[in-house]
């Protein structure tokens, strides 16, 4: 991903770029097991997917984005509208395989948003985030993060 503005210098940003990171590894197994035809597999990276995204969203949502809120409302809004359907496609995985026949493709399509969504935070939220943020929108970051944890280290850092 980007290293571009020195962003990722941020103990945050770091971490939710290798969030990303992993978020994107995950996705590329969730493209074999569809080639595969195999929807249990699917199902469970999307559970993972999930896991990883969890803690992340909410240090998004609950951190960064508040900042971020008054200088870019539209973009905020239409990141919001991703974090949601994103979480509904993934969340129909929650309790095993789903048994819609179209849920693999729109799981497929939905991971495609995922990864556009990734790209718009890695490129314009998070270089914005290191322009605009104050001392005390890093230290709110950072307690929210310190709440809500992370999967780093069970998945491996």
């Amino acid at each position: 991903m980007c290293e571009y503005c020195g962003c990722q210098a941020i103990t945050a940003i770091d971490d939710l770029t290798r969030e990303h990171d992993l978020v994107v590894n995950l996705i590329g197994e969730v493209r074999g097991a569809h080639a595969a035809t195999d929807n249990a597999r699917m199902a469970e990276l999307a559970c993972r997917i999930t896991a990883v995204l969890e803690p992340h969203t909410q240090v998004e949502e609950h951190g960064l984005f508040p900042a971020l809120a008054a200088d870019f409302p539209d973009h905020v809004t239409a990141l919001l509208a991703d974090h949601r359907h994103i979480e509904a496609v993934l969340g129909e995985a929650a309790h095993g395989t789903p048994t819609d026949p179209t849920w693999p493709g729109l799981l497929i399509a939905t991971l495609e948003l995922l990864r556009e969504h990734i790209l718009k935070e890695q490129d314009g939220v998070f270089p914005a985030a290191l322009a605009n943020l104050n001392p005390d929108d890093w230290d709110a970051v950072d307690t929210i993060r310190a709440k809500v944890g992370t999967v780093l280290p069970a998945f491996g850092r």
